[in-house]
């Protein structure tokens, strides 16, 4: 936008917003990174200049690795069910057998994602719960009580029934966002493929998934990114446990600021999670601009 000399009204505009982003979020940001270098408590106003050494301790930081790894799993898990299983669902939902169902079958995969993180955590709570969970119930159903564990206290599952829950609530949105890109894509182009003997599938890969390109490279990002900032599903269900097993970065953070008040550390631990989002938050950038290229 090309501004005329002296004309300042479309600046007058922006100011708000350039004052808000300055203050609540650029500031805070280089304020983060500023702590980094220092050793403090939350409880004193006095801090102790210590360089590298927060940056130091978190190449030699069990903990994190461990969380890092977590973010990992939960980013891989996420982009299988949340963007190709949610693609695969949006198009079996916009088929025309299913489509006569769509306003009911639309609210029941949506439905989770209007319910607080709270209420769910507790709702799955109760479902992995060793004696009385649904979920050991239903196994024990099937005739398969050896499989019944308890899924939350167990370090090997502990973190899979956490990644569950979060895709059972996601979902929803992702499909969602699917459904509205597959409804902008031309009815020609699917009569053409017909036309041509294509079936459902042919036609899901040859028409559906190339014209949906753009779509999937933002929800795919944005799915990564969120498994990287992901902090309410662990510290709500588990808090990290048992042991450290299910703990995530954010998770980390938080413990080591506000539990360990160690706010030096979570401020370098802060900055990993900002630079891993950026980092991902740039591949966005670049992959959206591709797309419009092509």
């Amino acid at each position: 936008m090309k501004l005329k000399k002296g004309n300042i009204t479309p600046i007058l505009f922006m100011l708000p917003t350039i004052l808000f982003l300055g203050l609540f979020i650029y500031i805070p940001l280089i304020q983060n990174f500023y702590n980094s270098f220092f050793e403090f408590s939350v409880f004193s106003q006095s801090k102790e200049f210590v360089g590298l050494s927060k940056i130091k301790e978190l190449f030699v930081d069990e903990v994190a690795i461990i969380a890092l790894n977590n973010n990992v799993k939960y980013a891989i898990i996420s982009v299988l069910l949340q963007v190709f299983f949610a693609l695969v669902l949006a198009a079996i939902l916009e088929d025309k057998f299913f489509r006569r169902f769509a306003p009911a079958l639309r609210v029941i995969y949506f439905m989770p994602v209007m319910i607080s993180i709270s209420v769910i955590a507790l709702l799955f709570g109760f479902v992995y719960n060793p004696q009385i969970g649904l979920l050991n119930s239903f196994l024990e159903l099937l005739g398969i009580e050896q499989l019944a564990k308890p899924w939350l206290g167990n370090s090997t599952t502990a973190i899979y029934s956490v990644i569950a829950m979060s895709q059972w609530q996601s979902i929803g949105l992702i499909t969602m966002l699917f459904i509205v890109s597959i409804q902008k894509i031309p009815k020609e182009l699917y009569e053409a493929a017909e036309i041509d003997g294509a079936g459902k599938i042919r036609r899901f890969f040859s028409v559906t998934v190339p014209q949906v390109k753009e779509a999937t490279f933002v929800n795919l990002l944005v799915t990564v990114t969120g498994s990287i900032l992901v902090f309410n599903e662990p510290y709500i269900l588990t808090n990290g446990g048992p042991g450290n097993s299910s703990m995530t970065l954010a998770v980390h953070m938080y413990q080591t600021g506000f539990i360990k008040d160690d706010m030096g550390y979570a401020s370098t631990l802060a900055s990993l999670i900002f630079l891993l989002s950026a980092v991902f938050a740039l591949i966005q950038i670049k992959v959206s601009k591709t797309g419009k290229e092509d």
